[in-house]
């Protein structure tokens, strides 16, 4: 799509910038774009501690010109994505031959070989309703009581997704951008409420200052709507609506000594403010001695605060996205144990398996995508209530793909070396951090053993628009810093679903997240990017 960006970021003299960098720097914080600041190591095993300071959180302070067509349409393919992935999650032997331990990357990734190995061994003993095993679906719950929950709910899944973008120049002389995926992510997505916060500073800062009457499009029909928090919540709620117990309890699984507290805490009060559905905050650590499943399944929490237990509707993960949240044994143990209960899990193992690297690179390969999209023999109209796609839709999907390949595939790490300027190695990992890029590929390559090629997928670099400039404040410097920088829009959706049923979803919101474009990694907890929002052009 040919498309005009802006020089960027407008001219602010020096008593603009100094005054618009206080009056933002306000707002979050009275607003509550905030983050913890950084704790001690005696914190980090509990859930929260009691805070006595804040910090806001990272933030640009002009939006970042987007093109609104090619908004639109990542908001418009949301759909076609999340019940992509909700059928992935469903095709037990699709995941079993991707990201199994005995076929796929489980057998070199030990970490989702041990997610993949307890979720198998629950579908052997027979601890999660089967795929194709109708006479086990339980009935809608407005036609059974209270005390019929049981093992009947384990059917549902839910997933919180958010499918993250970069914008793509077709060549450094053309106006030709398109739109290419990064990743798809399956849990913990985070900045869903503090997105929106960096969307409502961005148009208080044009109210309040007009921003210097430094651009003609920095006008309120041009920023976009971002209500995130609400739409993530009714993800939340649809789940704990479903699961027909109106005074049971969300559970948030949380990591210890969590600085984003507040992206958490925004869902939680939208939650029993606008619905009257509590939320019970745990780590890991914590649940070892709170959890208890009684012989029906039900899921409750024992906690000293409350004089009897608390039935869990739904547990809503914010950790366990990477192996370093499960040192022991025990801890995958727990993970299972909350995976065999009847609350209904955000993401269930396989809704995490299915957000592997390995997925998104296999759905490249040729007849994948219409296996899920177009099979009606598979997923035909009494399971999906007319969930099919047309060859735009896939095709609508297709154009955000760049090449992808497997390092275990036969010509995989010579493509690789030859091409290691222009590529990112990608392994099975969530959060940031974790990946090869560039002029580090070859010596990486000449260290990885060959069994551990099949973790790794092999992508090409998104190119995105240079010369794209803004204002990037964090707390703690002395003044905002004006950089190159390279954004990622991120599109949430939510969905609920079953085997033998529609899946019921809905596109939630967006978040834009801006770095300096000498950082290859993305992540806003990690320190790499500061939160942003969009000017649509």
């Amino acid at each position: 799509m040919a498309s005009q960006l802006p020089s960027w970021p407008p001219s602010l003299d020096h008593t603009q910038l100094e005054e618009i960098t206080k009056i933002a720097a306000t707002y979050a914080l009275a607003k509550g774009f905030a983050y913890l600041p950084v704790q001690s190591s005696d914190q980090l095993l509990d859930s929260d501690i009691i805070p006595h300071s804040a910090i806001h959180a990272p933030f640009t302070l002009y939006p970042t010109p987007f093109p609104r067509t090619l908004f639109e349409r990542a908001l418009r393919i949301q759909r076609a994505y999340s019940i992509l992935y909700a059928r992935i999650a469903l095709d037990m032997p699709f995941l079993d031959r991707v990201m199994g331990a005995e076929e796929g990357v489980g057998k070199v990734d030990e970490f989702m070989g041990t997610l993949w190995k307890g979720w198998k061994l629950m579908r052997d003993e027979g601890s999660l309703t089967q795929k194709g095993a109708k006479g086990l679906l339980p009935p809608p719950v407005s036609n059974r009581s209270s005390n019929q929950t049981g093992l009947k709910n384990k059917a549902y899944h839910l997933g919180i997704f958010r499918s993250d973008y970069m914008l793509h120049q077709e060549s450094p002389a053309s106006q030709v951008f398109s739109i290419k995926q990064v990743e798809f992510n399956t849990i913990s997505v985070s900045f869903g409420a503090l997105s929106e916060k960096a969307a409502a500073l961005h148009r208080y800062l044009s109210k309040a200052t007009g921003y210097y009457n430094t651009a003609d499009c920095l006008s309120a029909a041009n920023f976009p709507a971002n209500d995130t928090m609400k739409g993530l919540a009714q993800g939340l709620l649809a789940a704990h609506r479903q699961y027909g117990i109106p005074k049971s309890s969300i559970l948030f699984v949380v990591q210890g000594g969590e600085r984003n507290v507040f992206d958490q805490r925004w869902l939680e009060y939208e939650l029993i403010e606008g619905h009257g559905v509590h939320v019970v905050r745990q780590t890991f650590h914590e649940l070892f001695s709170s959890v208890s499943i009684s012989p029906s399944g039900t899921l409750s929490l024992n906690l000293p605060t409350y004089t009897a237990p608390i039935e869990i509707s739904v547990v809503y993960y914010r950790a366990g996205y990477g192996p370093a949240e499960y040192p022991t044994a025990q801890h995958y143990d727990l993970r299972f144990q909350l995976e065999r209960s009847t609350a209904i899990k955000c993401p269930t193992i396989p809704v995490q398996l299915a957000g592997g690297k390995k997925i998104q690179q296999v759905l490249t390969e040729p007849g994948i995508l219409e296996m899920f999209l177009q099979d009606p023999a598979k997923w035909g109209d009494a399971k999906t209530g007319h969930q099919e796609f047309s060859e735009h839709d896939l095709l609508e999907i297709r154009d955000t793909w760049v090449d992808m390949w497997g390092l275990d595939e036969p010509t995989g790490i010579a493509r690789a070396r030859e091409n290691a300027h222009s590529l990112v190695l990608k392994p099975q990992r969530e959060g940031g951090g974790n990946n090869v890029y560039k002029a580090n590929i070859p010596p990486f390559l000449d260290t990885l053993p060959e069994k551990e090629r099949e973790a790794w997928i092999a992508m090409e670099l998104i190119r995105y628009p240079r010369g794209v400039k803004n204002w990037l404040v964090k707390a703690g410097d002395a003044r905002a810093i004006e950089k190159e920088v390279v954004n990622e829009l991120g599109v949430f959706g939510w969905v609920l679903f079953r085997d033998g049923e529609p899946v019921k979803e809905k596109e939630a919101g967006w978040l834009v997240r801006t770095k300096g474009n000498e950082s290859d990694e993305g992540g806003v907890a990690v320190g790499f990017s500061v939160l942003d929002s969009l000017v649509l052009v």
